[in-house]
Order: C-alpha cells, then sequence, then structure tokens
C-alpha cells in the first residue's frame, strides 16, 4: 500500500484518514479524489497541502465519472482505493433520495470496476452502522448479521456494501468493509448532530432535539475510527467486514447535556420537535472483531463530545462560512415546519 486513492477525501472523515494515513508512513503517497459538494472542502485538507508536498495530490472529480476515475487510477499507479465518498445525511436523504442512489451504489460500483480492471487493486469500503437498523433489547450487531436499512441513506450504503462482497465473491477482489458509529471530531459539516447542535449553542439558538431524544448512540472520535481504518486495510481479512465503534452508547439527550455542559451554555436550549420519519431508536456495535487485530479507541464518548465541542469553540473560522452560506436553505427545509414538541 504505497499509492494510495482516497475518494472523497475532502470530507469529513476522509480528510481526517488522509492527515493520519501521511503521518503514519513516510513511506505512503496519497491521491485524494473527491467532487468537493457542500461537504467537502479544500479548506479541510489546507494543512496537508502545506505539510506533505508532493506525497499528496488533489483531483476533482465525480466518483459516478468512470473514465476520470480510471484515469486517476493510472496515472498515479494505485494499488489502494479507500472508498469515503458518500452522500451521508439521512435528513438529506429523505428530501432527495436519487443523489444517493446515484454517488453511494453507482459511484461504487465505478470505483470497483476501476479496481478489478486494473489488476484487481486492494478496496475498502466506508459503511455505516446505519445499515443494520434498528437494534432491539440489548444485543449489539455483528458483522455477519443481516441488513435492514430503513432509509435512503442506510439503503444506499447497504447496496454499495452487497455490491462490494459481490465483487469479491465474483472476481477475486480483495476487498474489506468497515462499519463505523457515529463518528464525530473536527471538520465534521455542521448538519451532523454534534456540530449542528454545538455550533447552535454558540449562537444561543435552540437545539432541536427529535422526538424524546432517547434515541441511543455510539459517539467515537473520529481519529480513533482512522486508527482502525488503517489496521483493518493492513490486518483485517479479505472478503470481511469490521465493525468500529466505543462498544459504549448513551442517550442523544445525554450527548447534548454534555456538550452544553462544556461550552457553559444553559439546558434551556433544548427544544424538542417532531421527529424524522423513520428514525432508529438504536444503534450499537459489537467491536470486538476489530478489538481482536490489536485495537482500541483512546477517547470514551464523553471525552469524544467534549473533544469536539472544544475543536468548534475554538475554530469558528472554519464553520462560521458554512453558517452563512448553502446550510441555511437546508436548515430552513428541514427543520423551520417541524412541530414543536413539549419537554420531555
Amino acid at each position: 500500500m504505497r499509492n494510495i486513492l482516497v475518494t472523497g477525501g475532502a470530507g469529513f472523515i476522509g480528510c481526517n484518514f488522509v492527515r493520519y494515513l501521511l503521518e503514519q508512513s513516510s513511506g505512503t503517497e496519497v491521491t485524494v479524489y473527491d467532487k468537493l459538494t457542500y461537504a467537502g472542502r479544500l479548506e479541510n485538507l489546507k494543512a496537508v497541502s502545506e505539510r506533505f508536498g508532493s506525497r499528496y495530490l488533489f483531483i476533482q472529480g465525480d466518483i459516478c465519472d468512470a473514465e476520470k476515475v480510471e484515469d486517476a487510477v493510472a496515472a498515479r499507479h494505485i494499488d489502494t482505493i479507500v472508498n469515503f465518498a458518500a452522500e451521508t445525511h439521512v435528513d438529506r436523504s429523505i428530501l432527495d433520495p436519487d443523489v444517493f442512489v446515484q454517488t453511494d451504489v453507482y459511484g461504487t460500483y465505478v470505483l470497483l470496476e476501476a479496481a478489478r480492471k486494473y489488476g484487481n487493486l486492494r478496496f475498502h469500503q466506508i459503511s455505516t452502522d446505519e445499515v443494520y437498523g434498528h437494534i432491539e433489547g440489548r444485543r449489539r450487531s455483528v458483522e455477519n448479521d443481516a441488513l435492514a436499512p430503513r432509509s435512503p441513506y442506510s439503503a444506499s450504503k447497504a447496496s454499495a456494501d452487497l455490491f462490494v462482497s459481490a465483487y469479491h465473491i465474483t472476481y477475486d477482489l480483495p476487498v474489506t468493509i468497515s462499519r463505523g458509529a457515529n463518528n464525530i471530531g473536527p471538520f465534521q459539516y455542521p448538519e451532523k448532530v454534534v456540530p449542528l447542535f454545538v455550533t447552535n449553542a454558540l449562537e444561543s439558538m435552540p437545539l432541536p432535539v427529535y422526538g424524546d431524544g432517547k434515541q441511543m448512540r455510539d459517539y467515537q472520535f473520529v481519529a480513533d475510527h482512522c486508527a482502525a481504518i488503517d489496521l483493518i486495510l493492513r490486518r483485517g481479512r479479505i472478503g470481511e467486514s469490521y465493525n468500529i465503534g466505543t462498544g459504549a452508547e448513551m442517550t442523544n439527550l445525554a450527548m447534548i447535556e454534555i456538550l452544553l455542559d462544556e461550552l457553559g451554555k444553559p439546558r434551556s436550549l433544548i427544544q424538542h420537535v417532531e421527529d424524522r420519519r423513520g428514525h432508529d431508536r438504536r444503534y450499537s456495535l459489537d467491536v470486538s472483531k476489530t478489538m481482536a487485530l490489536g485495537w482500541e479507541p483512546d477517547y470514551t464518548p464523553e471525552e469524544a463530545i467534549r473533544a469536539t465541542a472544544r475543536w468548534y469553540r475554538d475554530n469558528r473560522w472554519w464553520w462560521q462560512p458554512i453558517r452563512d452560506g448553502e446550510f441555511k436553505d437546508f436548515y430552513r427545509a428541514n427543520y423551520a415546519g417541524r412541530k414543536k414538541l413539549e419537554p420531555q
């Protein structure tokens, strides 16, 4: 793994992974291939470009563009593809499912074809715990569970996972898949729940909590996720899937209270609103398979939430232009008409 193509590398997890790869291995060269949609921003990679020079190259392109993908693979002598490129937000998938099918399903197929055409390249797919759907009782999702997606977003990611597995079985493509819990940390677009609530709180705006706020989630720090992905690339068994998370979970209300405490903001900012359609109540991952490779997270969920809140507090330069731009239209479309609920 000397020449790695990171698709979606200008997005949240992708840019953190690129930085991690270049810091960890002096012999690795990374090519970032990114369409630069609203959530993929060159600002996320500015420090990478300045620090690593010739070991890093950026190519702007759509993973649905087969010719451009293949040109990048050939020109850069790529031996490994790590696919972060995806539309990822559940609320947006409810408003406009079409783009999720195009990018998350067809785009993954294009990348798999390029990997097959250029010598069965090593391929790693970034997936999500949401493909397992709502988890009942106290059980945790294991990697061989049936996929049961419940939103257009999670359905598109589950479909991509199945394509990746099919290419391994049919064409012997050397693949792995990782399914991560809720990632938080630097450079996450503020449509996602933690940066949304942190930036709202910093501006003393209400925090629109879906339903009763008792949905259960595992919040992991993005640096821990990146370390696990790297380990799976190096030590993971070909053809297998791996769950990545802390193995702990909390309610969304508990998460909100932690970030408000870290920022010194009042709980009166919490505002319960009508729940979104198809909202899964609980995700919970069994991460023992990944830990057996020699990995464990450095951050607890609470530590991850506090570290993330501090980053947004200290980096207004990064998120304020986003909040002042396209984000306003999305926020209005998704939240303006939601019925306010009585405090739970």
